[in-house]
C-alpha cells in the first residue's frame, strides 16, 4: 500500500510492535489484503488497513482470530465492522461509521505521550487507544500476542519504554500492578474500561500513582464510546440520569442501564434510540453503582445471585489482590459459587481466609463461596477480562 498519510494519523506517531519500530512510511509499505477483510491480530496490520480502505472508499472487517469473510462483502463507504470476541458462540459483528467511531476519542493534544497497549488490536478498546495515540503523534508500545501478550511481558514493556499513559480492564490493572511490584513508572494517564470498577481499585491506584489522571471509561462494540468518570469514584453521578454528558440519554428500566446514545451501531438500538447494556445497576444516594450482568445471574437453589457482586466483595478484603467468583454445576442446587482467591505478597493465608469468610458472612446463603482456593495469578481472556464458565 502507498499513498497520502490519513488527517487522523500524526506525521510524528510512531509504533513499537515487539522489536519492530513503524512510521507512517513503513505503514504505507505494509501489504494488505484485498476484500476489505483483516486479520487483527497486529496494530500494524490494522492501521494500514484503516488508512488503505479509507483511501479506498470501502468498509473494514477487522475479523479477530482466524480471518474468515463468511459472505461478508465491503459496501460502499468507509465504514469499521468490529468482532465480539466469540468467547460465548460465533462473533458478532457490528459495523461502525469512522466518524462515530472516533467521535469521543481524548487526549488528541497529548504529543508525546507513551501509550501502552494492552488491548486486542482488533477489538473496540484496542482500537480506540490506537487511534488516540495516532491522533495525537504519540509512541505506542505494543507487545506481540492478541492484546499484548502476557502482564509479565506488559509490565516489562512498560519499564522498558518509561510509557506514560495505560489503559486496560480492571482485572488487567490488578495483576499489572503485581507484576510491576515496587518499579517506578512515569504515568501521567491511568483509564480503565470493559469491566465494573470497584472503589478499593480505585484507591489502589491513586496510592500507586499520585500524579497520574484516573479515569474509568464506560464503552460497549455495541454503543460505541459512551461516557468517562474522572472523580475518583466507582460508578457514575446519578444526575446523569436526568442530563447525561456527551450527546447521550441514561435511564434504568428493572435495574438494568439502558442507553441512547449518537455513537452506537447502526440498527442495534429499538424504535426509540434506546439500547440495553445488560449491565445491572442500583441508584445509591447520589450514585449510580454497577451491579453486575443480566446475563451473569446465576441459579443458585432457586435464588439468583451475581458472581461479580459477590466478587467485589471479597476484592474488598484487606490482602486481596485479586478474587474470581464463578459459578459450577451442582446436582442439588443446580449451581455454586466458588471463589479464586490472589493474596498480596506477604499475607498469611490463614488471616486471609477468615477475613474472606467475615466479609461473605451476612451474604445470602446461596451467594456465599463454597470453596476458596489460593492461585498466584488468575488468567485473562485476550480481551483482559476473566472468564466465568466453569465446567457444564
Amino acid at each position: 500500500m502507498t499513498g497520502r498519510r490519513p488527517d487522523w494519523l500524526h506525521p510524528a506517531f510512531r509504533l513499537i510492535e515487539g522489536e519492530d519500530s513503524f512510521v507512517w512510511a513503513d505503514l504505507a509499505a505494509l501489504p494488505v489484503p484485498a476484500g476489505g477483510v483483516v486479520q487483527a491480530d497486529r496494530p500494524s496490520r490494522v492501521l494500514a488497513a484503516l488508512a488503505a480502505a479509507e483511501a479506498a472508499g470501502q468498509g473494514l472487517l477487522l475479523a479477530r482470530g482466524v480471518a474468515d469473510p463468511e459472505g461478508w462483502q465491503p459496501e460502499q463507504g468507509f465504514t469499521v465492522t468490529l468482532e465480539s470476541s466469540g468467547t460465548t458462540g460465533a462473533p458478532k459483528r457490528l459495523r461502525h461509521d469512522f466518524a462515530r467511531l472516533r467521535g469521543r476519542l481524548r487526549g488528541a493534544a497529548e504529543e508525546g505521550a507513551r501509550w501502552l497497549l494492552t488491548y486486542d488490536p482488533g477489538a473496540f478498546a484496542g482500537l480506540q487507544v490506537m487511534l488516540t495515540a495516532a491522533a495525537a503523534g504519540a509512541l505506542l508500545v505494543a507487545v506481540p500476542g492478541g492484546g499484548g501478550g502476557t502482564i509479565a511481558a506488559l509490565a516489562q514493556a512498560a519499564r522498558r519504554h518509561a510509557v506514560t499513559h495505560v489503559s486496560g480492564t480492571p482485572s488487567f490493572w490488578r495483576a499489572f500492578l503485581m507484576a510491576l511490584g515496587d518499579a517506578e513508572l512515569p504515568l501521567a494517564a491511568v483509564t480503565l474500561g470493559g469491566e465494573a470498577v470497584d472503589q478499593p481499585l480505585l484507591d489502589r491506584l491513586v496510592a500507586r500513582f499520585p500524579h497520574a489522571r484516573l479515569r474509568h471509561i464506560y464503552a460497549s462494540t455495541e454503543a460505541g464510546a459512551l461516557f468517562a468518570v474522572a472523580d475518583g469514584r466507582a460508578g457514575f453521578p446519578a444526575a446523569w440520569l436526568d442530563d447525561a454528558p456527551d450527546g447521550l440519554a441514561l435511564r434504568i428500566v428493572d435495574g438494568v442501564l439502558e442507553v441512547r446514545s449518537p455513537r452506537a451501531a447502526p440498527g442495534v438500538a429499538d424504535g426509540e434510540g434506546w439500547l440495553s447494556t445488560g449491565d445491572l445497576v442500583e441508584r445509591r444516594g447520589d450514585r449510580v453503582l454497577f451491579a453486575g450482568r443480566l446475563d451473569g445471574l446465576v441459579n443458585v437453589g432457586g435464588v439468583k445471585v451475581s458472581a461479580e457482586a459477590v466478587e467485589r466483595r471479597l476484592l474488598a478484603v484487606d490482602g486481596v489482590a485479586d478474587a474470581m467468583v464463578m459459578a459450577v454445576p451442582s446436582p442439588i442446587t443446580g449451581h455454586l459459587l466458588t471463589a479464586t482467591i490472589v493474596a498480596a505478597p506477604g499475607v498469611d493465608e490463614a488471616t486471609l481466609r477468615a477475613g474472606l469468610r467475615a466479609a461473605a458472612a451476612d451474604l445470602l446463603p446461596a451467594a456465599r463461596p463454597r470453596a476458596l482456593t489460593f492461585a498466584d495469578h488468575i488468567p485473562l481472556s485476550i480481551a483482559g477480562k476473566k472468564s466465568r464458565k466453569g465446567p457444564q
